[in-house]
């Protein structure tokens, strides 16, 4: 593991000192790559594009974003701007990379997020569209994600669920938050610091500032229970009835999709109260409202402006 991350220090600084000129282009990839972008844009951009689809991007994401904070405190892996520091490799000739608010973070390094979340995620999205290109092209070449993120997708999206009863998803979001916990209280009894990273984030990061609560483990863990429940809701909501059968045409998807991102992006960008209790409550809740705007509210706010907008039919 010292050879990787020596070996990805090497690839770090070549990439910031000889090819500086691309900083805002890795850094906006690293953005795209994020995994809390899949609830902000690629779930609702799926879900316009083909329900199923869309559904199925959000299951994966909050089941693998949930594996990969229990597998983080098992693997306990290092991040880069605090191993460096930390491993003594460096003592003779510190390392010339720099650091950016979104590598910051609080939480092991190892699982990737980037790679193993929103690889699986994205997995419904390019088999729908290497399936429509196969289909143009007569071709049976298809398009493929990292390999962890593929197999998971690959996995789980036979399997995921389009609709189930409300107290289905109630008890998914409640496994979600016993299951997580249940495994942390018992590493901690056996022994286990898994606030390590936590420490030592605080403590090598060059800005105070830069770490956020938001990358904490846990709230990941209070975003993915909390999206849970909120699909649940959605399914069952009123609103989300009146559109079910509903055929939106290409205008009316698009303006689902621009009206969601007009909610969702100041709904993301709220402040957080200071404790971390109350945090984890709020981001909770925030997350439990996240799928009711994207499956219910704005498409039935679409649809029935679209209806009054539309010219009455007279009969001949």
């Amino acid at each position: 593991m010292e050879s990787t991350l020596g070996a990805g220090i090497v690839i770090a600084e070549a990439l910031q000192n000889q090819l500086a000129w691309l900083e805002n282009v890795w850094l906006w990839v690293t953005f795209l790559g994020d995994p809390k972008i899949l609830f902000l844009f690629y779930f609702p951009a799926a879900y316009y594009a083909s329900r199923r689809v869309g559904i199925a991007v959000l299951w994966i994401s909050l089941i693998t974003e949930w594996l990969n904070l229990i597998f983080k405190w098992f693997l306990f892996g290092d991040r880069p701007f605090w191993w460096v520091h930390e491993s003594g490799y460096y003592s003779q000739a510190p390392a010339q990379v720099h650091q950016f608010p979104s590598s910051c973070e609080t939480g092991p390094g190892s699982p990737s997020g980037h790679c193993m979340i929103t690889g699986a995620a994205l997995w419904p999205i390019m088999t729908a569209l290497s399936s429509q290109v196969a289909t143009r092209a007569r071709s049976r070449w298809v398009l493929a994600g990292l390999i962890t993120g593929a197999v998971l997708g690959w996995l789980m999206t036979p399997r995921v669920p389009v609709e189930r009863e409300l107290s289905f998803y109630g008890l998914t979001a409640l496994a979600l938050m016993l299951g997580s916990s249940l495994i942390y209280w018992t590493l901690f009894t056996l022994g286990l610091d898994l606030s390590w990273s936590i420490s030592l984030a605080f403590k090598w990061c060059e800005r105070p500032e830069w770490i956020h609560m938001d990358s904490r483990p846990f709230a990941s863990l209070s975003r993915d229970s909390g999206a849970a429940l909120g699909l649940g809701i959605a399914l069952h909501s009123p609103c989300y009835a009146q559109v079910r059968r509903a055929q939106l045409g290409n205008g009316q998807k698009i303006a689902c999709l621009v009206l969601a991102m007009g909610l969702l992006g100041p709904l993301d960008w709220l402040g957080h109260p200071p404790q971390i209790s109350l945090f984890y409550i709020f981001n909770f809740l925030k997350y439990t409202l996240w799928p009711c705007l994207v499956l219910a509210l704005v498409p039935w706010a679409v649809h029935m402006f679209s209806a009054q907008e539309a010219p009455p039919i007279h009969s001949s």
